[in-house]
């Protein structure tokens, strides 16, 4: 089997961060259209509100997966930041993502895959700028060695006027039953990853980051239990940065409602902030 993705930690048993009132309402229109408006008042930033649509295409390959997919979200200040997907051939997915800050571009990167029978080949081109001399690329590959063991590397090149280099990070990742372990190692450092899945309802995973640059580690654990009966999921983080946070989801069925409710502390710089969120749909 195709390995899908470049290794990467942990991410859904830690709590993401949470600040002010958030009220997000999805609408499905068709079986094909979604629109989704969120309005967020913050208290470290100013409030803002987005709206984002999504047409899904009729060519379904798995669960997660439909092409062609147009995602377009635009906030209130006109900052717009859409994504084309599509597949070329069965092995072949290509991406395009623009980003503008209100009238002026910031991002333009095209994506193109490969997926065979057990390796993945990626090549990233990010904004491009012929006439400036500016360029930022990334290509990735990897490869299944067993059913449970992927090998892969990624390289990093930049060119701007004045400026010129590549990083390169190799990685691996070992996939078992009830655990995943990854481990990206580059020039500037390292990072390794465990996932444990204890049962239905408890999982648990840690993170270590060293950086060689600015010569700093930070480790990081974080939980995830499930109360199904309950309609409960509780997700609480630790890291060496005296930093401690929990996330609380509750669904409300049969009405189509979640309320989330977060807290983070950080006791080093004395700093708490806590947020609320509603999702309708």
């Amino acid at each position: 089997m195709s390995p899908r993705c470049f290794p990467s930690p942990p991410a859904e048993v830690f709590p993401q961060q949470m600040e002010g009132v958030k009220l997000i309402v999805n609408k499905a229109l068709s079986s094909h259209f979604q629109v989704t408006h969120t309005v967020h008042m913050s208290t470290l930033g100013p409030s803002n509100y987005h709206f984002n649509a999504t047409f899904v295409g009729d060519r379904q390959l798995g669960p997660t997966e439909a092409f062609p997919t147009l995602v377009g979200d635009m906030d209130n200040s006109g900052s717009l930041n859409a994504q084309i997907l599509h597949l070329l051939a069965e092995r072949i997915r290509t991406k395009a993502v623009f980003q503008t800050h209100q009238a002026k571009f910031v991002t333009w990167q095209f994506d193109g895959e490969y997926r065979g029978d057990d390796c993945t080949a990626t090549l990233t081109l990010g904004n491009p700028d012929l006439l400036g001399g500016s360029v930022i690329l990334v290509a990735h590959f990897l490869q299944s060695i067993t059913s449970r063991l992927v090998l892969g590397g990624e390289m990093v090149y930049h060119r701007r006027p004045g400026e010129e280099g590549a990083i390169l990070t190799l990685a691996g990742k070992y996939t078992a039953s009830k655990w995943v372990a990854t481990l990206n190692v580059g020039y500037g450092g390292a990072h390794a990853s465990y996932y444990h899945k204890a049962n239905e309802q408890v999982q648990v995973g840690v993170e270590l980051e060293a950086n060689t640059r600015l010569q700093d580690t930070t480790f990081a654990f974080g939980y995830q239990l499930n109360l199904p009966q309950a309609n409960v999921v509780f997700r609480g983080l630790l890291d060496s940065n005296w930093s401690v946070g929990a996330v609380l989801e509750k669904k409300l069925p049969p009405l189509p409602v979640t309320l989330a409710l977060g807290a983070f502390l950080n006791h080093w710089k004395n700093r708490f902030h806590c947020g609320f969120s509603v999702i309708v749909g």
